[in-house]
């Protein structure tokens, strides 16, 4: 029996890199390749165009590209998420709009940042994203780089529109995250890898997840080790990943990941400026993080990989306070 909550687009999704070719272009052969590979890897659904994708570096043609590209690999099993937040409404709405045209399953709209809105700005912001489309949306709180939090009170409030299904958090308040949780039907994503077993303990229903790339086998064990009634077994799992958790934002975590997937014979492709390519010294210590890490479930585990709910066929609005499937 399931004890955690409906998760609308699935329990795990990887926060997908954007694999570049040599020349710093869209690799689109390499996105197909990767998506397919982080699907049968164990992602219920992939996060295309948000800050790992390098979404502040793609053209909106880009983006459209990206998301076509994902959805004709893998959009017939897995969820797909545009991400289309910016800190311009009227943007973030063309891209909404477009990401709708282009058959996403749903949106993930980041606060908007840099200029820090107040959050009656936020609130507005969200409300009118959410409006323009027929998408379920995800909001994605993270002030350490927005720099501003979705206020407790702010995210009550948006809860109430029918299209605000779910929130990616990445915010590190377990009590603010606690009082949105009980107080209201959105799905909780932690947005944080090493915080994803305690915020299932306080009601999240699954991760948005960057070291899914190279650890998803593990993560899934884990969060469905936690949803069999099994804690000391995901515990276990969180504790062979720690590692790697650490590892793989040991410098801004897209230069990792994609250093990580070139280790692992993976597209990824070069990051863009300003970013640059992990130094030999980051790839040697990324290799020990790797290695000290449990990427792969023990074999006595599978049975409980097996069970880890996953994404509705096709994500709509109507499973919001449904049973997951």
């Amino acid at each position: 029996m399931s004890v955690l909550p409906p998760a609308p687009f699935g329990r795990l999704l990887t926060a997908m890199v954007t694999p570049f070719d040599a020349d710093g272009g869209l690799d689109l052969d390499g996105v197909a390749a990767l998506a397919t590979h982080l699907v049968d890897a164990g992602s219920d659904g992939l996060v295309i165009s948000g800050t790992t994708g390098e979404s502040p570096t793609t053209s909106d043609a880009e983006k459209d590209q990206l998301l076509r590209t994902v959805l004709g690999a893998v959009g017939d099993r897995a969820s797909v998420i545009a991400g289309v937040g910016t800190y311009d409404t009227h943007h973030t709405i063309e891209l909404a709009k477009a990401a709708e045209r282009a058959g996403a399953h749903g949106l993930l709209v980041v606060t908007p940042y840099y200029s820090k809105p107040p959050q009656a700005g936020l609130a507005r912001h969200f409300r009118s994203v959410a409006d323009a489309t027929g998408l379920p949306v995800m909001i994605y709180d993270i002030p350490g780089r927005s720099g501003v939090p979705v206020a407790t009170e702010t995210m009550l409030a948006l809860a109430e529109h029918p299209n605000i299904v779910a929130v990616k958090d990445a915010k590190a308040d377990l009590e603010a995250s606690s009082r949105v949780i009980a107080n209201t039907d959105l799905a909780y994503y932690s947005g944080d890898d090493a915080l994803t077993l305690p915020l299932l303990a306080v009601g999240a229903v699954g991760l948005v997840s960057v070291v899914a790339h190279v650890g998803a086998p593990a993560l899934r064990a884990m969060i469905a080790a936690f949803d069999a009634g099994d804690p000391v077994t995901a515990r276990e799992l969180h504790q062979g990943l720690l590692p790697i958790f650490k590892g793989i934002f040991s410098t801004q975590g897209v230069i990792t990941t994609k250093a990580a997937l070139t280790l692992a014979g993976l597209p990824g492709g070069p990051v863009r400026s300003p970013l640059v390519d992990a130094t030999e010294d980051e790839i040697a210590q990324l290799t020990l993080d790797l290695a000290a890490s449990t990427l792969t479930p023990p074999a006595d585990l599978s049975l409980a990989m097996a069970g880890v709910t996953t994404r509705p066929a096709q994500p709509t609005l109507a499973v919001r306070g449904a049973a997951a499937s």
